[in-house]
């Protein structure tokens, strides 16, 4: 995605101002341009030394010249602050961003732009007692007083075609710009609310598609260097079969629960859905259920400090299950603070299991002020483990989350506003089941005298493999050939190209490499690594890609007379927030939780599932009978064992009552239907579709 955003001022003020707006940015964009429109001006800013750019900045303001700058707060890099000096009395400015930013894929195949619209307040870890400039001198106010509103329009392109557009705001109907689907526009219908971050889902036709871009390199950079280079990025996704559900019995799957106050927060601030805690809670509950046989498991959890269930991991087995179960639901969101460094290291620090592939499951609302040190931690041990990592709500560091799914080779999770947990940690689950690539190897097929210097991008989903071309000829095709094995059965996956650029300045592939370079680079710097401050700053200055030591600046030097008057800062508020709840404030008096509130009722499917055991089977009890409806269970049919029976009319309820929740049951119906044709003999399916009123294919049990 190329992205441009623009910010609109207009100053109604007697005198002049500083407007000086804080915003949230995806960590891993790459910000590579930033004007300014003032008086009929076009004034395109200059990447500096930050220090020195913030000098240059205060010197316009002290001679009076009109100026602004962009910087980054912090090392994190996902929030900006945007100041804009000496705006006189009555006159507009227009300021513009450039970055590009990959666009990660859904398990159904969905393209996923964010653009982040909440700032939330950082958790500090317990003891340190650092907290972020910005936050201290941005002002909150309620929702409707904010002097600003959010319009977004995209343009998408696909060789493939375009199926169709979600949001979790409303959108105009798509708008085909060419009569064979490669282009449309789309546009929000209205402004959002500001209490969540605004989501588009492109579902393109051909998301899986392998695909070559090919760069020609920045004009005018110095010839060898990343921006002088044409570069290539190859996107690979590997033919991965899927698992055999409810057969494997390897790994060691470990799940870390925040449960610091703010996981008491609601789901969805806009209605009374269950907390946070309730809805990771129920997730969880879902996810030892679906845990294979003969597997190892464990369960932490954390907040100024952590707790776990066992000092190291213990074997899957029904009794292993029911305890852990009945203290999962004794959790609460009653630890504090949120401290994810000190249990991720007490985690690494326990023996893995031999021949149980280590798989860490992270479910957490916030944000520490030791992120990258978190990342560094996890990146230590990726040889070890690979990190799924759920953020619940909008608070939810993207740098965090992000970061430690991509330095463990997993992948990260968002759940905002009405979004439903359980499928997207049962997904991730299914996807730690898979079995593993091994023999991984990449061959090219390049023309004669052309040379390619690899450089892989951090492990991401789909794969994106980037190599920089020091040679290219003139008309040419090349190729490049994946082949791995997963058991025992190897396969090929094979990319034909054509060496010919594309038109254009984007340059977008450049820009991805800047900047996954200069992720990398601010990591070893924090680490004391010598010569990566320099480094850093040198990547920076070279692409034009901000970083934490570099800041945009401009200044209006065609302006022929000095702005007068005393000059007054405005900071541009943002959404009040209750200091470390994470609910937006609506304004009025703020009345406290209710200790009688009715706990919410428990749902048919969640009852069904307590009662699976470890195994995968049902016994034939009254409790069985109530959750499936019947007045009373019938006696097995002739031939058929009562779990057998259970576990067949569990299965049938399941396919029947709760087909739209498939995404939640499909690892447990795989354990129920792998039981069930283990005790072979009658199943009784026509049977249990007569007393269920139902009429499900008997090939859901493989027959």
């Amino acid at each position: 995605a190329d992205v441009s955003c623009e910010l609109f001022y207009r100053n109604e003020e007697q005198g002049p101002v500083e407007a000086v707006f804080v915003f949230p940015v995806d960590p891993e964009a790459a910000v590579y341009a930033f004007e300014a429109h003032l008086g009929g001006t076009c004034i395109q800013a200059q990447l500096r030394e930050k220090k020195q750019a913030q000098e240059l900045y205060g010197d316009a303001l002290a001679g009076g010249q009109s100026s602004f700058l962009l910087q980054q707060e912090g090392t994190k890099g996902d929030v900006f602050s945007c100041s804009l000096g000496n705006l006189p009395p009555g006159e507009e400015a227009a300021l513009t961003l450039r970055y590009v930013c990959e666009l990660p894929l859904e398990p159904d195949g969905a393209a996923r732009y964010m653009l982040p619209a909440v700032l939330r307040p950082r958790y500090t870890p317990h003891g340190e007692t650092h907290r972020y400039s910005c936050h201290i001198r941005v002002p909150r106010v309620p929702q409707g007083e904010l002097p600003y509103t959010l319009s977004l329009s995209a343009t998408l392109q696909s060789p493939h075609g375009i199926d169709r557009v979600l949001s979790n705001c409303s959108l105009t109907p798509l708008s085909y710009t060419a009569g064979n689907r490669t282009s449309a526009q789309v546009s929000l219908a209205e402004a959002p609310p500001w209490d969540r971050d605004v989501e588009l889902l492109v579902y393109y036709t051909e998301p899986h598609k392998p695909s070559a871009m090919l760069e020609i390199g920045l004009p005018g950079a110095e010839p060898g260097s990343l921006m002088g280079d044409p570069a290539m990025m190859v996107t690979l996704l590997p033919s991965l079969p899927e698992a055999v559900l409810g057969q494997s019995s390897a790994g060691e799957f470990i799940f870390l629960l925040d449960r610091s106050g703010s996981m008491e927060c609601p789901m969805d601030s806009r209605d009374r859905s269950p907390q946070r805690i309730d809805s990771a809670k129920e997730t969880l509950v879902l996810l030892l259920k679906s845990l294979p046989l003969g597997c190892y498991f464990n369960i932490y959890s954390f907040g100024s400090q952590f707790e776990s269930f066992y000092p190291q991991s213990v074997g899957y087995t029904q009794q292993t299950m029911a305890k852990s179960l009945q203290r999962v639901q004794q959790l609460q969101a009653d630890l504090g603070g949120t401290e994810i460094l000190a249990p991720l290291q007490a985690i690494y620090r326990s023996p893995c299991q031999d021949g149980h592939p280590r798989q860490l499951f992270v479910f957490t609302d916030g944000e520490v002020g030791n992120t990258q040190e978190v990342i560094t931690e996890v990146q230590r041990h990726r040889g070890s483990h690979r990190c799924f990592s759920f953020g619940i709500g909008e608070g939810a560091s993207t740098a965090l989350v992000k970061g430690i799914a991509q330095a463990a080779g997993g992948s990260a999770e968002f759940i905002t506003g009405q979004d439903r947990m359980q499928p997207k940690a049962l997904q991730s689950l299914k996807r730690a089941l898979q079995p593993a690539m091994t023999r991984i190897s990449l061959s090219w097929d390049l023309p004669p005298g052309m040379e390619a210097a690899l450089h892989l991008l951090p492990p991401r989903t789909p794969p994106l493999i980037l190599f920089l071309c020091l040679q290219l000829p003139d008309t040419a095709m090349g190729g490049v050939t994946l082949q791995y094995r997963i058991q025992d059965q190897t396969y090929k996956e094979t990319l034909q190209f054509p060496l010919q650029p594309q038109d254009g300045d984007r340059l977008p592939v450049h820009r991805l490499a800047a900047k996954s370079l200069l992720l990398e680079l601010e990591g070893a710097m924090d680490t004391g690594s010598k010569g990566a401050r320099r480094r850093v700053l040198e990547t920076s200055l070279n692409s034009g890609v901000i970083c934490s030591l570099t800041a945009y600046v401009g200044v209006d030097t065609e302006r022929g007379q000095p702005v007068h008057g005393p000059l007054v800062r405005r900071d541009i508020p943002l959404i009040g927030i209750l200091e470390g709840s994470g609910i937006p404030a609506l304004g009025g008096a703020i009345s406290p939780r209710l200790s009688l509130e009715r706990a919410p009722e428990e749902s048919p499917l969640l009852r069904l599932v307590s009662l699976q055991n470890a195994d995968g089977s049902w016994d034939l009890d009254p409790q069985l009978t109530a959750v499936l409806g019947v007045s009373c269970l019938s006696p097995p049919p002739q031939d058929v064992a009562p779990g057998v029976w259970a576990t067949v009319l569990a299965v049938v309820w399941l396919h029947s009552r709760a087909l739209g929740q498939h995404n939640e049951w499909e690892l447990l119906e795989a354990k129920a239907v792998a039981w069930v044709r283990d005790q072979a003999g009658e199943m009784g399916v026509g049977t249990a579709n007569t007393l269920l009123g139902c009429s499900v294919d008997p090939a859901v049990f493989r027959l």
